[in-house]
C-alpha cells in the first residue's frame, strides 16, 4: 500500500529534529483552540448549535486526515497471519514458556549483577537506547524482511510527565509520523517500548502486534541488557496472564524468580503507583473506547494478547537456557 511511502516521507522530514514536532503542533493548537474559545465565548454562548457544527466540522476533517496517514493500518493483515501462527494455546503452554522466561531473566540478570539480590540497571542515556534499538530493528530485519525499519524518527515525549498520569508509555503521532516515547520511564523498561512504537511507525496498528515486535526488536540485540529487558517484559506479561486464573501457580513461580528480577518488576509497580490519579481511569476508558472503534475488539486489553503470540513464537524458536 501507500502507507511506506508516506510514513517514510514524514520520518525525513522530521526524524533529524531532536524535538518532537508533533507534541509542539499539539502544544500550539491547544493554545489556539483556547484562545479562539475565550475571544469568541459571547458569540458562542448566543449560538451554542452554530459552534457546535463547526467543531464537528473540524473533528471530521482531523478524522479523515488521520485515516488518510494512519488510520488504515488497523485493518491490514494481522501479523500472526505473516508468520502463519496458530495461536491457541493450553495453559500448560503458557506455564511451560514461563518457566523458562524465569530461568532466562535469572541467568540474564546474574550475568549482569553477579548478585542476584540487585535489580539490573540499564547504564544508557534514553538517546543511547533509542539508536540501540535500531541494531535490534537491523537483525530482526535479516529473519523477518517484513518487518523494515529506515530512516528513523523516534523521541522522548514533551508531555512525558502528562502520558505517566494518564497511564502510557507513548504513542505515535499519527500526523508527524513521530514515534514518541515517554521520557519519564524507568530505564528498565525503556527498550522494549521505543521497539513498540517502532512497530506502529511500520505499519503494525493492534497493541498486541507491537508489543511482539518490540519484544522480537528487543532479543534479537546483542546487547545484554536488551535481552534482559525483553525476557522480563514478556515474563511480566506471562504471569499477569496466569494471575488471571490461578493465583497459587502465579505465587509459585514468581518465588523462583531472582530478587533482583522482582526488584526490577517493583521498580515499574512504584513508578506507576507514582502517578495514580482519578483521572488515569478516565483516559484509559477514552483509549479503550478509541481502540474498539478501530478493529481491535479487546480495547485495552489487546495489550496482554501478546501472550498467544509469545507462546506460539517460542514454540517453533525455544528460549537457549544455559
Amino acid at each position: 500500500g501507500i502507507y511506506p511511502s508516506i510514513s517514510k516521507f514524514f520520518r525525513i522530514l522530521y526524524g533529524w529534529i531532536p524535538f518532537s514536532i508533533g507534541d509542539v503542533f499539539y502544544f500550539i493548537l491547544s493554545v489556539l483552540a483556547i484562545w479562539y474559545v475565550i475571544k469568541h465565548w459571547s458569540e458562542i454562548r448566543t449560538y451554542p448549535l452554530r459552534f457546535l457544527r463547526d467543531v464537528l466540522f473540524v473533528l471530521s476533517i482531523v478524522y479523515f486526515t488521520f485515516h488518510l496517514l494512519w488510520g488504515m493500518n488497523y485493518y491490514r493483515q494481522p501479523l500472526a497471519q505473516k508468520f502463519a501462527f496458530n495461536e491457541k494455546h493450553s495453559d500448560d503452554d503458557l506455564i511451560g514458556l514461563v518457566e523458562v522466561l524465569v530461568l532466562k531473566t535469572n541467568e540474564l540478570q546474574l550475568s549482569i549483577t553477579q548478585d542476584t539480590a540487585l535489580a539490573v540497571k540499564i547504564p544508557y542515556s534514553k538517546n543511547e537506547i533509542f539508536n540501540k534499538t535500531l541494531i535490534g530493528y537491523e537483525n530482526l530485519k535479516k529473519d523477518y524482511p517484513f518487518i523494515s525499519y529506515q530512516k528513523p524518527s523516534i523521541k522522548k515525549s514533551i508531555f512525558s510527565t502528562a502520558l505517566s498520569y494518564m497511564g502510557y508509555g507513548g504513542y505515535l503521532n499519527p500526523f508527524t509520523h513521530e514515534a514518541q516515547v515517554n521520557g519519564r520511564l524507568p530505564n528498565f523498561r525503556f527498550p522494549v517500548v521505543s521497539g513498540h512504537e517502532i512497530g506502529h511507525q511500520i505499519g503494525y496498528s493492534a497493541e498486541n502486534e507491537t508489543n511482539f515486535i518490540g519484544y522480537l526488536a528487543t532479543i534479537h540485540n546483542t546487547d545484554i541488557y536488551f535481552q534482559y529487558a525483553a525476557y522480563a517484559y514478556a515474563l511480566g506479561y506471562g504471569l499477569s496472564d496466569i494471575r488471571r486464573h490461578d493465583e497459587e501457580k502465579f505465587k509459585e513461580l514468581y518465588a523462583k524468580m531472582n530478587p533482583g528480577t522482582q526488584n526490577n518488576f517493583k521498580e515499574m509497580a512504584d513508578f506507576w503507583q507514582s502517578f495514580e490519579n482519578p483521572l488515569e481511569p478516565i483516559f484509559k476508558s477514552i483509549f479503550d473506547t478509541f481502540l474498539k472503534a478501530n478493529n481491535q475488539p479487546k480495547g485495552i486489553k489487546s495489550y496482554s494478547a501478546v501472550v498467544s503470540l509469545l507462546v506460539t513464537y517460542h514454540k517453533e524458536h525455544p528460549i537457549n537456557v544455559k
